[in-house]
This record gives C-alpha cells, sequence and structure tokens, in this order.
C-alpha cells in the first residue's frame, strides 16, 4: 500500500513537467543548440523562447575616490576632567570630601597605501587620581558604612595598529564612511591605600591587556586639509591579565576575558585629522 501511494505522489509531481513540455513541443518553442555556441547565446535564446531576455541585475552603486593614495593622516585627541567635593551628598553617599582628576593624551599617524585604504598607529596614555578623605554610605538607620583616607593612583599605556578603509557617500567628497579595524596592546600600574599609621593597607597592580575590534565611523571634511570624525566600538574582543600584591606580602592574579557585537556608547570618540 505504501509502495502504490509513493507511485502515485511521483506521478503527480512528474506529470505537469511532461505536459508543459508537451504543450511546447506542440507550440512549437523548442531550443536548437548547434555545436560551437557560447554559453551567453543559448541563454539568450532561452529566455527569448517567449519573446523576454533575462537580463542581468546591477545595482548601479555609484562612488568616488574619497582619500587618494599617498596622503598622510594625523591626528592629536586629549581628554582632562578635574572635580572636587566638600561634605557632598548623593542618593546613600553622604559627607564625600576629596578631589579626583582623569587625563588622557592619544596622538595618531596613518599613511593612506591606496585609494580609500589606509594603515598606521595610535598610542595612548591616561592616569587618573582619586583622593577620598571621608564618606559615609547610609542604607537605613541602622545600617550604615564608613570610609576614609582612600588614595588611588593609576597610568596606562596602549599600542593600537590599525587599518582603515573609507566609502564615500554617493559621489560626495565631503561626507563619507569608514571601518577600522584595531589590534591594541596595552599595559599599566595603580595602587590603592586605605587607612593611615597602622592601619595603612593597600595594594599594587600590574596589568597586560590585548584588544581586537572593529570601529566604524563618520567623516566630514570641513576643507582639503582637515576632517572631523566620529567612530564608534560595535565589535570586540579582549582580553586582561592582572598581578596585585597586597601590603607586599600577599599575591594574587586574576584574568579576564570578553567578547561583544553591540553598540558601546561609552566607545564613542569625537577628534579631528589633519590630511596631509
Amino acid at each position: 500500500m505504501f509502495r502504490i501511494i509513493l507511485y502515485l505522489l511521483l506521478a503527480l509531481a512528474v506529470f505537469p513537467s511532461v505536459a508543459h513540455a508537451h504543450e511546447n513541443l506542440a507550440q512549437g518553442h523548442f531550443l536548437s543548440v548547434s555545436e560551437g555556441m557560447s554559453a551567453d547565446t543559448v541563454a539568450s535564446e532561452a529566455g527569448g523562447a517567449d519573446g523576454q531576455r533575462i537580463m542581468e541585475f546591477s545595482r548601479d552603486i555609484e562612488s568616488v575616490v574619497f582619500v587618494p593614495k599617498g596622503q598622510w593622516v594625523t591626528g592629536l585627541s586629549v581628554s582632562y576632567s578635574q572635580s572636587s567635593q566638600n561634605k557632598y551628598q548623593f542618593l546613600i553617599f553622604e559627607g564625600i570630601s576629596g578631589d579626583t582628576y582623569s587625563f588622557k593624551i592619544s596622538p595618531m599617524l596613518m599613511y593612506v597605501a591606496a585609494p580609500d585604504l589606509g594603515v598606521g598607529g595610535r598610542f595612548a596614555y591616561a592616569r587618573s587620581l582619586t583622593k577620598l578623605e571621608s564618606a559615609d554610605i547610609i542604607l537605613d538607620s541602622e545600617t550604615d558604612y564608613s570610609l576614609d583616607h582612600l588614595y588611588r593612583l593609576s597610568h596606562n599605556y596602549y599600542f593600537t595598529a590599525m587599518a582603515r578603509n573609507y566609502f564615500s557617500i554617493g559621489k560626495s567628497k565631503r561626507f563619507g564612511f569608514f571601518n577600522e579595524m584595531q589590534i591594541q596592546l596595552g599595559g599599566g600600574q595603580s595602587k590603592l591605600t586605605t587607612g593611615i599609621g597602622t592601619d595603612l593597607t593597600g595594594t599594587y597592580e600590574r596589568n597586560l591587556s590585548v584588544d581586537v575590534g572593529l570601529a566604524p565611523g563618520l567623516c566630514i571634511f570641513l576643507n582639503n586639509y582637515s576632517a572631523l570624525e566620529v567612530n564608534i566600538g560595535v565589535l570586540g574582543f579582549s582580553y586582561t591579565a592582572t598581578k596585585a600584591i597586597k601590603d607586599q606580602i600577599y599575591v594574587s592574579r586574576r584574568n579576564s576575558k570578553s567578547a561583544n557585537f553591540r553598540i558601546n556608547l561609552f566607545s564613542i570618540q569625537f577628534g579631528v585629522s589633519f590630511y596631509l
């Protein structure tokens, strides 16, 4: 019984094709292929059986050279922030007194080795300092914590190799996009101390990091030699190894890995580059 049903299904599947071929032969719709005919000629005649020719689809995307070969691209970004608090209150934190600052400088140099393709590197140095004289954490009327004499200093350095590919928006030579691939090696050290006198305790750390990522962005030329750039990291892999020594006695190590494919709003960077 199963074989009979299978034969019926095969007959139903084949019969329409056979009937259609028979109808074409009856109406004179057949293709004669002679020796020496090219594949394009055969395809053209096959498509012309019904008086229509299959045309190749093309999006006709127009673009121009956005950054010519031989240009040098350089830039420098500097950031600095500083704040001071005296008996400051915020949510569950009360009596915050202290100072903090952060500083970062990052020069960049790149050479356009081919039209719309640049290769180069970037160096970055970052330093931050936090001095907290006193602070109270009050959860409720019976639960509170106090912090005092906290000091933390850190500085890190990063070396980045990058390759950037530019894309013009249509035929515009002022607005364009770029996609930047980055390989970054970094390292640094920090120290953290709390308390004073006999209650002083501290931790010294050293870290090494490796990052690989993609950073697409927008480039707007202000004139022939300068451009405003905005980029954001969306894909990346990061590895960090840290060694800590507490009170010059206890040694500990930690390793962390992360990978993501998302828009990181904290990685948005604005800058001005010069094309020489």
